[in-house]
C-alpha cells in the first residue's frame, strides 16, 4: 500500500496546493479590484461597439483561463462580464457564454490552466518530457480550440453582437496601492509559469504576497477569501482511490475504449472517448480514469486533455467551472435555458474537440 500511495501524493498534493493557493490568488486579485479596472478600461477603449467591447473581454477571459486556471474565469470573470452588460444596456448571453466556453476550451495552453494538465505534466515527466515539452504539443491545438470557440459564438450570437452602446461603466473606487500591488501580481505569474517554474510554488508565493498586502491595506477583507478547502480534500481523496483501483487492475477494461496509436483518427478515438467520459462522470475523474491507457505518448496525453477539457460543454456535472459559472449566473439574475446551453455545448465541444486534435503533431 505505500508503494503505491507515496507516487499518488507526489503527483497529486502539489496539485491540491496549487488549487487552493491560486485560489486564494484570483480571489484577492478580484476583491482588489483587477478584474473590475480591467474590464472596465475595456468598456471605454471599445468605441462604443457591441462586438469590439465582445473581443477585449473575450481577450481578457482568454488570458485569465491560461495563466489563472478555468475556475478563475468562470467565478470572477462571469459577474464582470454580466455587470458591464447590464451597464450598458447591452444582451449578456454572448458574454456568459464567452466566460463559460473559453474557461474550458481555453485551458490548454499551460499546466496551470487546468488541473487536468498538472495532472499531465507528471506523465510527461516520466516520458522524459518537460513543461516546455507539454507546451509546445499543446500551443496549436489550445490555439485552435480558442479561435473555433470565438468563432463559433461570434455565429450563434451575431445579432445580440450588433449594434453600439452609449454608457460607459462607471469604475468602482478601489486601494489604489492593493490593486497595483495585485496587478503586478496577476502579470508576474503568467511568465513564471510559462517557462516551467513548479506551478504550486509560484502560486503559493502569489498568495503569501497577496495575503501580506492585504493584511497591510485592508485585513477586515480576509473575511471574503474563501480556500476551496474541501474541494482540494474532496481531489486528493479521489484520485488517491482511483489510483489504488488501477493498482490492483479493476480499470484494465477501460483500455480498450480508447485504444491505441498516434495516428490522427487514433486520437481522434482518444478525444472523443474522453470528452463523452467527462460529460458523463466530471472531467477530473475522467482523466484519472483514461491517462494509464494514453500514458505512452505525449501526443496521446494531449488528446486526452483536448477531450476532457475542451469537451466538456455538455452537461453541468461536465466540470467545476461550468457549474461555478451557473451559480454566478442564477446570482446576477440570469436564467439560462439548460437544453439550449447543452444543445450549444454539444456542437462547440465536437468543432473544437475534432479541429484541436487534428493539429496535435
Amino acid at each position: 500500500m505505500p508503494d503505491v500511495l507515496h507516487p499518488v501524493l507526489e503527483q497529486v498534493l502539489p496539485v491540491a496546493v496549487f488549487l487552493l493557493a491560486i485560489t486564494v490568488t484570483a480571489e484577492i486579485a478580484q476583491l482588489a479590484g483587477v478584474f473590475d479596472v480591467a474590464a472596465h478600461a475595456m468598456a471605454r477603449r471599445a468605441r462604443h461597439r457591441v462586438v469590439l467591447l465582445w473581443l477585449l473581454f473575450a481577450a481578457l477571459a482568454v488570458v485569465s483561463t491560461i495563466v489563472m486556471s478555468l475556475d478563475t474565469t468562470a467565478v470572477l470573470l462571469t459577474p464582470v462580464g454580466l455587470a458591464i452588460a447590464r451597464q450598458t444596456g447591452i444582451a449578456p448571453m454572448p458574454f456568459a457564454l464567452t466566460t463559460l466556453w473559453i474557461a474550458n476550451t481555453g485551458s490548454l495552453l499551460l499546466p496551470v490552466s487546468n488541473l487536468t494538465n498538472l495532472l499531465a505534466v507528471h506523465r510527461f515527466e516520466d516520458l522524459g518530457a518537460g513543461h516546455g515539452d507539454y507546451v509546445r504539443t499543446a500551443a496549436l491545438p489550445a490555439l485552435t480550440a480558442i479561435v473555433a470557440t470565438l468563432v463559433l459564438i461570434a455565429v450563434l450570437q451575431r445579432r445580440d453582437l450588433r449594434g453600439t452602446y452609449a454608457v460607459d461603466p462607471p469604475a468602482e473606487p478601489h486601494d489604489r496601492v492593493l490593486l497595483l500591488i495585485a496587478g503586478a501580481v496577476s502579470l508576474a505569474i503568467g511568465p513564471l509559469f510559462a517557462v516551467g517554474l513548479e506551478p504550486a510554488a509560484v502560486a503559493l508565493a502569489s498568495a503569501v504576497v497577496l495575503l501580506a498586502a492585504v493584511l497591510w491595506r485592508a485585513p477586515s477583507m480576509l473575511r471574503e477569501v474563501r480556500p476551496p478547502w474541501l474541494m482540494a480534500g474532496a481531489f486528493v481523496v479521489v484520485a488517491g482511490l482511483l489510483r489504488l483501483a488501477q493498482a490492483e487492475g479493476l480499470l484494465d477494461w477501460l483500455a480498450p475504449l480508447v485504444g491505441t496509436g498516434t495516428r490522427p483518427l487514433d486520437l481522434l478515438h482518444l478525444a472523443g472517448t474522453s470528452a463523452l467520459a467527462a460529460n458523463l462522470v466530471n472531467n477530473l475523474p475522467a482523466y484519472l480514469l483514461i491517462e494509464p491507457a494514453a500514458a505512452d505518448d505525449v501526443r496521446r496525453l494531449v488528446a486526452t486533455l483536448v477531450g476532457v477539457n475542451a469537451g466538456a460543454l455538455v452537461t453541468p456535472w461536465a466540470s467545476l467551472a461550468t457549474l461555478l459559472w451557473l451559480q454566478r449566473c442564477r446570482s446576477a439574475g440570469l436564467q439560462v435555458p439548460l437544453l439550449k446551453l447543452a444543445g450549444w455545448g454539444a456542437l462547440c465541444a465536437t468543432v473544437c474537440v475534432t479541429a484541436a486534435t487534428l493539429t496535435i503533431r
